[in-house]
């Protein structure tokens, strides 16, 4: 699926553009946002070589990683980034993850953006299973997922190797027979 242009009552995910590259690193270069990844705060460099991985994945024959960016519809702002990566070690699976810009926070918007992910995923890929982690410090993207209806499966332990230490994962999955689209969720071909 190519461009990605999925939409909900207040986000667009779209593919990402060069001309992005301030806007994002505002958010991926921020410390307040990163704290709970498994990534170090990025470089504007960085951010400028993910956004080219991502033009260039989104071109790919099969695609299986959608870096997208999160666009606020009223003021077409970007404001976070998501992605929907095909799991290649299961059949119709994929990880998905999101950072919004830290005054977007407490919202809603995180939870939109599971949602709509989902939609990619479920209607436009035909996936089965989505599923996402959280460092077990973030309790705040661990009710965004509950509340986006997927369930807690468990912890993976020391899942990643962040700040010289190793940290656990907790993970969430919903399958798509257990999804449902909230109203206002595009879930057919939308432009």
């Amino acid at each position: 699926m190519h461009p990605v242009n999925i939409t909900g009552p207040r986000l667009q995910l779209r593919e990402l553009h060069s001309r992005d590259v301030d806007a994002l690193h505002a958010i991926q270069g921020d410390a307040d946002v990163t704290r709970h990844m498994k990534l170090e705060p990025r470089t504007r460099e960085e951010v400028e070589h993910a956004i080219s991985r991502s033009i260039t994945s989104a071109n790919a024959e099969p695609r299986n990683i959608y870096m997208l960016a999160v666009v606020c519809s009223e003021e077409r702002q970007l404001i976070g980034y998501a992605d929907l990566d095909l799991d290649p070690f299961a059949e119709k699976a994929a990880t998905i993850g999101f950072m919004l810009r830290p005054d977007t926070w407490g919202r809603g918007l995180g939870t939109e953006v599971v949602h709509l992910l989902c939609a990619l995923g479920f209607h436009h890929l035909g996936l089965h299973r989505i599923w996402a982690t959280r460092s077990p410090l973030n309790a705040a993207s661990g009710k965004t997922l509950l509340k986006a209806g997927m369930t807690e499966d468990g912890r993976i332990r020391e899942h990643v190797f962040v700040d010289g230490a190793w940290r656990d994962s907790i993970t969430y999955s919903v399958l798509n027979h257990e999804w449902q689209a909230p109203e206002g969720i595009c879930v057919s071909t939308c432009s």
